[in-house]
């Protein structure tokens, strides 16, 4: 089988030597996704305004890969401190709905940049 590189116009490209996703064996590996948009601006603001961009990310690439929320099998959150964890709770349980993929939360302390949060997943595709 061969590993696929996914880049969609839609999420930040790459500032390092990664790809915003990479596809194996029918999953899909989403690298960890800042608050940024997709023109490369950092959107810096609460921690749901943080969470809300990082989960955008996460999807428009999920999307490119040929995946969905629904399809999404884990999720790893890093944090910047673990008291903020009730806004990214309230912003993640909203965006996923019903569907409970498994999930970490790290607190890390200080994030690149000085970002709050970082989110990364690993979801099922057809590709």
């Amino acid at each position: 089988m061969e590993i696929k590189r996914i880049n969609t116009p839609n999420a930040p490209q790459p500032a390092g030597h990664y790809s915003q996703a990479t596809v194996y064996n029918g999953l899909v590996f989403v690298a960890g996704q800042l608050s940024i948009l997709p023109n490369g601006e950092h959107k810096f603001g609460s921690i749901e305004e943080q969470t809300e961009q990082a989960l955008r990310n996460v999807h428009e690439i999920l999307k490119a890969a040929g995946s969905d929320w629904d399809r999404v099998l884990k999720i790893n959150i890093s944090i910047s401190d673990i008291n903020l964890w009730a806004g990214v709770n309230n912003v993640y349980s909203r965006v996923l709905g019903e569907h409970r993929p498994a999930r970490a939360v790290i607190p890390t302390g200080k994030l690149h940049y000085e970002f709050l949060i970082e989110i990364e997943a690993i979801a099922a595709t057809d590709m």
